[in-house]
């Protein structure tokens, strides 16, 4: 009896030290007056239809008034950020949550092995080798020591087949704009000029005698971050040669294309090519380099599909394609004529979305079911070998390696199980642990499972919910519903460190595999393109629905986000369903959809979206639903922090700048609509470790405040 009344006082005194330890969230925050933001007189014609765009002088990222208007905004946001009483907790244990080493997959070039690590908080993963697999570790390249505020980072790495020679790109304030560093390995002594202006490039080295690379012409007229960039070029740069004297190899006025990208097969024999106009479909061409003056050999002619050739064997190529298997297959042919009315089935379509790698002489065959991995390794004839049995249900990659490896590395994780790096031996198919990160977190104390819910028309989508076992479903559990659905892009089972702070709460963590995605192929993609868009917005208010309707959480507590394209999804789905949900977060977000394709890179996304100029239809469908213009007058909107970064040269910030101003304009109700604009930051792509946890902190802190659900203090 003792025993029981023991452990019943515990009890009590363990909800007492939890309920003194949470900090609730503040009843009086005062919301600064937001900046008064001039309107302009400016209007377009559509097909007849006129459009104002009163806040078209915030596309001007040079103009002073921006940014003035970028900093007052950011005062306000900071001042409303400022008040609530949790926001330090949150960041410091962000902080601690983050600080713990992690390491990738090792590599091998020449006589070394390469790595990235992180001891915890460092600014950017930083490049290490060994020599062998036991030799001491030494720094190679330490993009912490590029600036001193840790916004230039390293943004792609290439090493020549002997490993002798390195070429690197570094961004500087998350710009996809780069420059080009070559250095002699052993040494890391620089080798010529610094390369200027590529963007949208690999690196790819023709021996030791140089690299291909992509890039456009440094706009003339205008911001380089905002003007547009049309037309890719594929240069060759001959090592200690000036890059002005760099040969134009493929692109330009010739065969003007708006992305072209080059590799070379492992053996060096053929220079490949990929050329395309669009975010989807591409075509390929080939180049044997073993033949003096040879011309390039066309395989495929046209965009309507994707193709990538994956090596060759001789004359014998091997190449992905999505040309009549909408889920992908790998088939063969010759460089003798590599037309496709010549290919033959390797790897044969299955009803599951292919994406193939090699290493070691073996295909491996990355399926996608249900958005989980599933891993077969292939001969090169296409003779199945075996299923590799992965630790659970998830995501797993890095099936790759040279040819003459015997073994590779692979990375395995979900939603409650950190990135952990396993190597596998090729020939026995066994897979042993290699690196495990030491995260200050128990997954035995979560679970995420699959679950199917229906969208308006019927259509079955698959979404994966992670939260803490044993919470109730009485609809109090605050939730985030994150989302994509563009551009073929699959959103399989990940860890994040930063949605810790959310599972610890007690809090629910969504994921829907919205049509325009690339889960279940071609098909799914195309469902959620051009005048099938709203399919998108639909699926992802139905998994709302569904959260709602099964007791997980309710509109008082259910937050979206998402980014790029899953900024425009939150965008729309605020605007078309402002009572559904208390907090929304659109990042980055193309959310003018009538002028998206006029800045930067932003033509070639027509393939999803379609652009205002192409038909009535088109530009009426767009009208209806981009975000900007979808934005009513005296409308309770959620609470809103809309994010972005004045280096973001990929959906340029004028677009969630015009967003806030209108919303701020047109929002009635006591909900706070913010926007917070990260400096010397672009896309997200190499932002530093502190901009990242202070991003997140504030976005945890608006979250909680507004969902009324304070903060559990854990220490």
């Amino acid at each position: 009896m003792m025993k029981y009344l023991g452990l019943g006082i515990l009890a009590v005194g363990l909800v007492a030290c939890q309920q003194e330890n949470k900090i609730e969230s503040k009843t009086d925050i005062i919301v600064k007056p937001y900046p008064e933001t001039k309107k302009v007189e400016q209007k377009d014609e559509f097909f007849g239809t006129v459009v104002e765009d009163p806040y078209r002088w915030l596309e001007d990222d040079l103009s002073s008034e921006t940014k003035a208007w970028v900093k007052a905004e950011n005062e306000v946001t900071e001042d409303y950020l400022n008040q609530i009483p949790f926001r330090e907790e949150i960041r410091q244990r962000l902080e601690h949550l983050w600080n713990y080493e992690k390491e990738s997959a090792p590599f091998k070039e020449g006589d070394y092995t390469y790595f990235y690590k992180n001891d915890g908080l460092q600014n950017q993963y930083v490049l290490y080798r060994k020599k062998g697999e036991e030799g001491a570790e030494e720094v190679f390249l330490d993009p912490n020591q590029f600036s001193e505020d840790g916004t230039t980072s390293l943004a792609g790495v290439s090493f020549s087949k002997d490993g002798s020679l390195v070429a690197y790109q570094i961004s500087e304030g998350g710009s996809d704009w780069t420059k080009v560093i070559i250095l002699k390995a052993d040494d890391k002594s620089v080798i010529g000029d610094t390369l200027q202006n590529v963007k949208f490039s690999g690196l790819a080295w023709q021996g030791n005698e140089g690299i291909y690379y992509s890039s456009y012409d440094q706009p003339e007229d205008g911001s380089a971050l905002s003007a547009m960039t049309d037309q890719h070029k594929l240069y060759f740069h001959a090592i200690n040669t000036p890059q002005s004297d760099d040969e134009l190899i493929f692109g330009g006025a010739a065969t003007p294309r708006r992305y072209i990208g080059a590799g070379l097969t492992e053996d060096e024999r053929f220079l490949v090519v990929t050329a395309a106009n669009a975010t989807s479909g591409n075509e390929l061409y080939v180049k044997d380099l073993s033949k003096e003056g040879g011309d390039f050999i066309t395989v495929v002619d046209n965009m309507d599909k994707n193709h990538y050739l994956l090596d060759n064997d001789g004359d014998r190529l091997l190449i992905y394609t999505e040309l009549d298997a909408a889920n992908g297959r790998v088939v063969e042919t010759s460089i003798a004529d590599p037309r496709p009315s010549t290919w033959k089935d390797v790897i044969p379509e299955t009803e599951h979305v292919l994406s193939p790698s090699l290493g070691g002489g073996k295909i491996f065959a990355n399926y996608l079911k249900d958005a989980t991995s599933q891993i077969k390794q292939f001969d090169r004839q296409g003779k199945l070998e075996r299923e590799i049995e992965l630790p659970s249900i998830g995501s797993a990659g890095g099936f790759s390696a040279k040819k003459d490896d015997t073994q590779l590395y692979y990375s395995f994780t979900n939603y409650v199980n950190p990135g952990t790096i396993y190597k596998y031996d090729i020939a026995t198919g066994e897979s042993v642990v290699y690196k495990k990160p030491a995260v200050d977190f128990d997954p035995t104390q979560y679970e995420s499972k699959q679950v199917f819910y229906t969208s308006k028309d019927g259509t079955k989508v698959p979404m994966m919910i992670t939260y803490k076992k044993g919470i109730e479903l009485d609809g109090s559990n605050p939730t985030m519903l994150y989302g994509y659905g563009g551009f073929n892009i699959s959103l399989t089972p990940s860890f994040s460190v930063s949605n810790l702070i959310l599972l610890e709460q007690g809090g629910v963590f969504a994921v829907p595999n919205l049509r325009g995605g690339g889960e279940y192929g071609e098909r799914w993609h195309l469902a959620g393109t051009k005048l099938q868009k709203q399919n998108v917005f639909d699926d992802f208010i139905a998994a709302a629905e569904y959260l709602i309707d099964e007791k997980y959480t309710s509109s008082e507590k259910l937050a979206i986000s998402g980014g790029s394209n899953g900024g425009l999804l939150v965008g729309a789905c605020m605007t078309q369903r402002p009572e559904l949900y208390k907090v929304a977060f659109p990042a980055v977000g193309v959310l003018d959809m009538l002028r998206y394709h006029k800045f930067t890179a932003g033509a070639g996304w027509a393939f999803d979206y379609g652009t205002a100029d192409d038909s009535q239809e088109m530009f009426e469908y767009l009208h209806t639903y981009s975000p900007y213009h979808a934005l009513q007058p005296d409308t309770a909107y959620p609470a809103t922090m809309v994010t972005t970064a004045d280096h973001d040269d990929r959906v340029v910030p004028a677009h969630s700048f015009k967003f806030a101003a209108r919303l701020q304009e047109y929002h009635s109700g006591e909900n706070p609509v913010l926007i917070r604009i990260d400096t010397k930051a672009g896309h997200g792509a190499g932002k530093s470790t502190e901009m990242v946890i202070a991003e997140q902190t504030d976005k945890w802190s608006f979250m909680f405040q507004n969902l009324a659900t304070g903060y559990q203090v854990i220490k």
